[in-house]
């Protein structure tokens, strides 16, 4: 696939997920496969008024590429110079805009899947974006608001017509959050809808998921997102099986073990670590996810405060589990 002038390899994407794709971990997701990464969605106020936390969300490692620099906001000339600042800051390849996060904080500011009740507003904030930025500009969205103002066909012309390169579509509404079944048939509408790219979003959580998704919808490529959790493994898995190969086992406990504990190490480099070592706990956690009796090492990773607890609770569950 190709957005703009980038060209994306065969595979899945990472979806960009606020806490968990941090630089860590879609380094260690590229390592296994993923096709396209995308930073946590990034404030275009935070950005402008040079926030250093927000920064840091940005940093992107080198030879970490094709990866896309994910912002959110509802003014067209903020989100302009955040564009610019975004790219510049990470290096990304692509400037992505957050049209479809539900969650109610962003919502009432008008920005995320808000934005879905104000197409004529989106579009200006596409335009202003690609005129600020010499990279592609892609747009993630949802179905729609609700399940009386499904508009995501209309949306996606909205944003081609406005200069997007590609877009995403998560089929579910902003109502529905994450609950229910994502609706696939909408993103099979949309991809017949435009010209651009269009990447298939919701309930892939194996290979066999990420086959379905794009014989269903016709969509360019499929995007993982709660799919990924503890299970960077998932990426390769689904380069196999749409390459029609058998699909690798996962490695033992101990290798998936190791990974984890090379994120968190990550982690640790790349940002405070402290604040590196709380959010390894439940990161930790979702790598033991389906583990038989380990229970007790979970309530364990969950008191972690460094990167030295974090080895000592990695080790144990070595020794104890299988």
């Amino acid at each position: 696939m190709r957005i703009g002038q980038v060209d994306i390899p065969a595979g899945a994407a990472l979806a960009p997920m606020a806490g968990v794709t941090d630089a860590a971990f879609r380094h260690i997701c590229r390592g296994l496969g993923a096709a396209l990464t995308c930073t946590e969605m990034v404030s275009s106020r935070g950005l402008v008024y040079n926030d250093p936390k927000t920064k840091q969300l940005l940093f992107c490692p080198a030879g970490d590429g094709p990866v896309a620099a994910q912002i959110f906001g509802s003014e067209p000339s903020v989100m302009a110079e955040a564009a610019a600042m975004a790219l510049e800051i990470s290096g990304a390849d692509i400037l992505d805009i957050n049209m479809g996060c539900p969650v109610g904080k962003i919502v009432k500011s008008g920005d995320g899947s808000a934005l879905m009740r104000d197409p004529d507003k989106a579009g200006r904030i596409i335009e202003a974006c690609a005129a600020a930025v010499d990279r592609p500009v892609t747009v993630k969205f949802r179905k729609g608001w609700d399940g009386g103002s499904v508009n995501a066909v209309e949306f996606a012309r909205v944003c081609e017509q406005a200069g997007a390169a590609a877009v995403t579509v998560h089929g579910r509404t902003r109502v529905q959050m994450y609950a229910g079944a994502a609706d696939w048939d909408i993103i099979r509408d949309v991809k017949a809808a435009v010209t651009i790219p269009v990447i298939a979003n919701g309930d892939v959580f194996s290979a066999a998921d990420a086959v379905r998704i794009l014989r269903r919808t016709g969509a360019d490529m499929c995007m993982v997102g709660r799919g990924s959790f503890g299970d960077p493994w998932i990426f390769r898995r689904i380069a196999a099986a749409l390459a029609g190969q058998p699909e690798p086992e996962d490695p033992p406990l101990a290798q998936r073990l190791d990974t984890a504990l090379e994120q968190a190490e990550l982690a640790c480099q790349w940002k405070d670590p402290y604040i590196a070592s709380l959010e390894a706990r439940r990161q930790l956690c979702w790598y033991l996810h389906g583990v038989p009796w380990s229970g007790p090492i979970k309530r364990e990773m969950v008191k972690v405060t460094s990167i030295e607890d974090v080895r000592a609770v990695i080790a144990r569950a070595k020794r104890e589990l299988r």
